[in-house]
């Protein structure tokens, strides 16, 4: 097959699981298959839990000879995803990562900030935080 034409999903399942089903720039849960229990287990709506899909962010965008290989795939929500690829100005993936972490700390992101409590409670993994020292 075509190295091109390669489907991501394998690299996006693989970069869900390393990134421990958090969006490479907001960091907040995705769900990878079964909507209705993520947003059943977050409380969120239906819109709102749409917003956290998983999927498959080319660093290097296919448009400019980017493939879907692992090194070029991270897991993005559908959100940041969509959002990064229709600015008017392209922006390099850390440079947007810092975008999005500000508009998060202002609340000025997707609305969705899921608390340390409410994923403390669905799992004791680690607790959902921008990163807003700086």
């Amino acid at each position: 097959m075509n190295r091109a034409r390669r489907s991501p999903r394998k690299a996006r399942e693989a970069a869900y699981i390393q990134q421990d089903s958090r969006c490479f720039y907001c960091n907040q849960p995705m769900w990878l298959g079964n909507p209705d229990d993520f947003t059943r287990r977050f409380n969120l709506k239906d819109s709102q839990g749409r917003k956290l899909q998983c999927t498959a962010e080319h660093l290097h965008p296919r448009k400019d000879g980017g493939g879907n290989d692992r090194e070029n795939i991270v897991a993005a929500c559908l959100y940041c995803n969509r959002l990064r690829h229709s600015r008017r100005k392209e922006m390099d993936p850390q440079a947007y990562k810092a975008l999005v972490q500000k508009r998060l700390c202002a609340r000025r992101w997707h609305g969705i900030i899921l608390t340390d409590f409410q994923v403390a409670s669905v799992s004791e993994k680690m607790g959902v935080r921008p990163n807003c020292s700086h």
